[in-house]
C-alpha cells in the first residue's frame, strides 16, 4: 500500500509540471461576463430610481418562465457558468483506535442493532461511542466484575430504597464469571445501559410529565448519557456517584427518610404512611430545577400556600387561593421580572368568552346586568389597541380578535393592588383581590387559575428588600398612590408553581394534603403501572373535586373586617405544611 501511494504522488506531480510548461492560465470569475452582471446591482434591470416597493397587494410572485429553467449538460456545467470544476468532497469515517480483546468484542456486539431495541436510543448510543473511544473496559477484569462493577450493581438493586424499582433495570449478577470474552462484553454492555437507565430514572426520566396531563409545564432536566458514563468510569466510588444522582432539595431527601421509615414500619407490622404518595411526590421533586435560585418564590397548590425562600429557609409564608378544578392552576417555573403597584387589569380570553361575550350579546353571564355590564365593572373596550365607544360595536359581528377589554386601577380592580409579573406560556400571575372570605376557608381552590395571594404587599416588600434593599416605607408609598407603576427586579429570581399533595415537616412528619386535581393517579400510573390514569384535568372537564385527604389544619379563621396575620416561616424546604 505504501507503494502504491508513492507512485501516485509522482503521476501527479509531472502532472502539475506538464500544465505548468503548457502556460494553462486559472480561471478567474472577473473574466467571467456573467459574473461581472451579476456582481453589479444595476445590471439587466430598472435603475434604482425606476424600482418600487411592492405593496402586500402587489407582492406576488412573477410567473416563471420555462426557458429560464432549461439545464445545461452535465458536462457543460462549469462552461456555462464560468466557475471552476467543484471538487468532490470526501467524507472520512472516524476508525476506533485498536482496543483490547475485550473491547473489540464489545463494539462487535454493539454493532447488533438488536441488542439496543429494549435499551433507550441516546443510551445505545452513548455507550457504542464510549468504548469507539476507548481501549480498554471499564467493569470487566479476567477474573469476572471489578470490585466498582459489584458496588454498582449493588447501588441499583437498592433502588427501592429512593422510590425507584429495581426490578425495572436489567442487571447482570455480580458474582458472575463469564466463560467466554463474547460473555465478557454482554455482562459489561449489560451494567453500562443498566446504569443509564438509573442515571436517567434518577432525574425523573421515568415519564414526561407534559404526557400526562397539560397542567404540568416542566421538563425533567436529564444527565447527558456520554456524560454519565465518563464521569462513572471515573469515579472511585461509582456507588456513591449513582446516589449523588437523585435530586438535592431538601424536602426531597425528606421524603427519601420518610419512605425508608415507612417501609421499615410495614414490615415491622405497623400502619405506615401512604407509601405511594410518597413516592408520587418524590418523583415531582425530580421534575423540578435542580437550582431553585438562591432567592425564590415556591407556591405550593394543594397546600394553598406560598413561600418566599433565601438559601433553603423560608423567610416569609403566606396563603393563596387556587383555580378551581375547571380553571386549575398550571405547574411550571418563571423568572419574576417585576412587581406592578395599582395595576391595570386586561380580561384574559376565558372570561371575555364565558362571562363578558353572553351579557354583550343578550345571555346570562357571571357579571349581571346586560350592555352595561362594561360601565358597571368600570370595563374600557379597545379596538387594535384603541379606546372605542362600545355602543359603536356590532357585538354579534365584530372581529373579537381585535378587541380587547382593560380595567384601570382603583378599589374595583379585581387584581386588587398587587400583581407580580413572571411571563410564562399560561399568561398566570399572582395577584391581591378585592372578594372578601377567600383566605377564611380551609379549602381554597375558587374562581380562575390565578394564584392570588392574602398579604400581597408584605410579600412584595419581601422580595423587593432581598432584591434592591427597597424600604417598606416606598413600598406603602407605591402602594398607596393610585397610579399603575412597576419596579422591575435586579436578580434573578424564580417563581415556582408546585403541585406536592405530601411534605415532611422539621420533626420528619409526614403532612397530607388533598389531590384537589386529582393528578396523583395519573403519576402513579405511569411510574408505578397502579390504577387507570385520569382524565387531564387541564382540559377543563366539569367533574366535582375530590374530596379532601387529611387536608390541613387551618389557623382559627378571621374576622371579615380584619384580614389574619400570616402563619409563621418554617425553616428548611416546606417545614410545617399545615397552618
Amino acid at each position: 500500500m505504501r507503494g502504491r501511494s508513492v507512485i501516485a504522488a509522482l503521476v501527479a506531480a509531472t502532472l502539475v509540471l506538464l500544465f505548468g510548461a503548457l502556460g494553462v492560465p486559472p480561471a478567474r470569475a472577473q473574466d467571467n461576463p456573467a459574473v461581472e452582471q451579476a456582481d453589479d446591482p444595476n445590471a439587466g434591470g430598472a435603475e434604482p430610481t425606476d424600482q418600487q416597493t411592492a405593496t402586500p397587494d402587489d407582492a406576488t410572485p412573477a410567473p416563471i418562465d420555462p426557458s429560464a429553467e432549461a439545464t445545461a449538460p452535465a458536462g457543460d456545467a462549469s462552461e456555462a457558468s464560468g466557475e471552476l470544476p467543484s471538487v468532490t468532497s470526501v467524507q472520512t469515517v472516524e476508525i476506533p483506535a485498536p482496543g483490547s480483546p475485550l473491547v473489540e468484542a464489545i463494539r462487535t456486539k454493539l454493532d447488533d442493532p438488536g441488542l439496543g431495541q429494549a435499551a433507550s436510543a441516546d443510551d445505545f448510543k452513548a455507550v457504542t461511542a464510549f468504548y469507539n473511544s476507548h481501549s480498554e473496559a471499564v467493569w470487566m477484569t479476567d477474573m469476572g466484575f471489578s470490585s466498582e462493577a459489584q458496588a454498582a450493581i449493588d447501588e441499583i438493586l437498592k433502588a427501592d430504597d429512593w422510590g425507584l424499582s429495581s426490578s425495572a433495570f436489567d442487571l447482570p449478577s455480580a458474582g458472575d464469571l463469564p466463560d467466554s470474552i463474547d460473555e465478557q462484553a454482554l455482562g459489561e454492555i449489560k451494567l453500562d445501559l443498566a446504569i443509564l437507565k438509573y442515571a436517567r430514572y434518577a432525574r425523573g426520566g421515568r415519564t414526561n410529565p407534559v404526557q400526562l396531563s397539560k397542567l404540568y409545564g416542566m421538563t425533567p432536566s436529564l444527565r447527558d448519557p456520554k456524560k454519565v458514563l465518563a464521569e462513572i468510569a471515573d469515579a472511585p466510588k461509582p456507588g456513591v456517584y449513582l446516589r449523588g444522582l437523585h435530586p438535592k432539595h431538601v424536602q426531597f431527601e425528606r421524603l427519601h427518610q420518610a419512605l425508608l421509615k415507612a417501609r421499615a414500619e410495614s414490615e415491622a407490622g405497623a400502619k405506615p404512611a401512604n407509601v405511594q404518595k410518597i413516592i408520587v411526590n418524590m418523583e415531582r421533586w425530580r421534575w423540578m430545577p435542580e437550582n431553585l435560585g438562591s432567592l425564590h418564590v415556591l407556591l405550593n397548590v394543594p397546600a394553598f400556600t406560598v413561600f418566599v425562600a433565601k438559601d433553603g429557609k423560608a423567610i416569609y409564608t403566606d396563603k393563596i387561593v387556587v383555580g378551581e378544578l375547571k380553571y386549575a392552576t398550571p405547574v411550571f417555573s418563571a423568572e419574576l421580572k417585576s412587581v406592578v403597584f395599582n395595576p391595570e387589569w386586561t380580561v384574559p380570553p376565558t372570561i371575555v368568552r364565558e362571562n363578558l361575550l353572553p351579557k354583550l350579546r343578550g345571555g346570562g353571564g357571571f357579571f349581571g346586568g346586560n350592555t352595561s355590564i362594561l360601565k358597571q365593572h368600570g370595563l374600557n373596550v379597545n379596538y387594535n389597541g384603541k379606546r372605542v365607544d362600545p355602543s359603536s360595536i356590532d357585538w354579534n359581528r365584530v372581529n373579537m380578535g381585535a378587541i380587547s377589554f382593560t380595567q384601570a386601577p382603583g378599589p374595583e380592580n379585581v387584581l386588587g393592588k398587587v400583581k407580580f409579573v413572571y411571563p410564562n406560556p399560561y399568561s398566570v400571575y399572582m395577584h391581591d383581590t378585592i372578594k372578601e372570605g377567600l383566605f377564611n376557608k380551609d379549602m381554597r381552590a375558587e374562581g380562575h387559575n390565578c394564584p392570588r395571594v392574602e398579604h400581597p404587599g408584605k410579600i412584595a416588600a419581601v422580595i423587593l428588600a432581598q432584591d434592591q434593599n427597597l424600604p417598606q416605607a416606598e413600598v406603602d408609598k407605591l402602594l398607596a398612590s393610585g397610579y399603575n407603576s412597576g419596579v422591575s427586579l435586579k436578580h434573578r429570581v424564580p417563581v415556582h408553581t408546585t403541585y406536592f399533595t405530601a411534605v415532611v415537616d422539621d420533626e420528619g412528619k409526614v403532612k397530607s394534603f388533598a389531590d384537589i386535581y386529582g393528578l396523583d393517579g395519573g403519576v402513579a400510573a405511569a411510574i408505578l403501572g397502579k390504577g387507570a390514569q385520569p382524565a387531564a384535568v387541564a382540559d377543563n372537564a366539569e367533574t366535582s373535586p375530590p374530596k379532601p385527604q387529611a387536608a390541613p389544619s387551618a389557623d382559627p379563621a378571621p374576622t371579615a373586617s380584619v384580614r389574619a396575620s400570616p402563619p409563621p416561616p418554617p425553616a428548611a424546604g416546606f417545614g410545617r405544611a399545615a397552618h
